[in-house]
């Protein structure tokens, strides 16, 4: 990652962090992933932006395998979505062969938007559901 595309990652989760992502946690209908924590063990939700295709959940993950959650997939792959207020169990897949800019025309147009002006290492997660 370039000296630009670091200060511009750090400066962005520091937002999502600190202010962001405690706000959008608190919306009863704002979609979120949890994962578990790869030290702590504990859960960790994560707003997300998405949409259900059927049995999947697809995603893109601003900072690809720089994010927190990500990581979390890497080291256990289950977790669970929350959609429209309803919790759903499932299994993530980091789809590094997918087109994360083309998955995101198909995402809903306002996270999509703010993935691609703040992201800088794309990565298209789905989230195969098993209820």
């Amino acid at each position: 990652m370039s000296g630009r595309a670091d200060r511009k990652h750090r400066v962005v989760t520091r937002l999502q962090r600190y202010v962001a992502n405690p706000l959008n946690r608190r919306l009863p209908f704002q979609t979120l992933l949890e994962t578990t924590g790869r030290t702590s063990g504990l859960p960790r939700r994560t707003p997300v932006g998405g949409r259900r295709a059927g049995d999947s959940f697809w995603l893109v993950s601003e900072f690809g395998l720089k994010s927190q959650y990500v990581r979390n997939i890497q080291a256990d792959p289950r977790v669970r979505v929350r959609i429209a207020g309803r919790w759903h169990h499932g299994t993530a897949h980091l789809l590094p062969d997918d087109d994360p800019v083309a998955r995101l025309r198909t995402l809903p147009r306002v996270n999509s938007t703010a993935v691609r002006a703040f992201g800088t290492d794309l990565l298209t997660v789905r989230v195969d559901l098993t209820d």
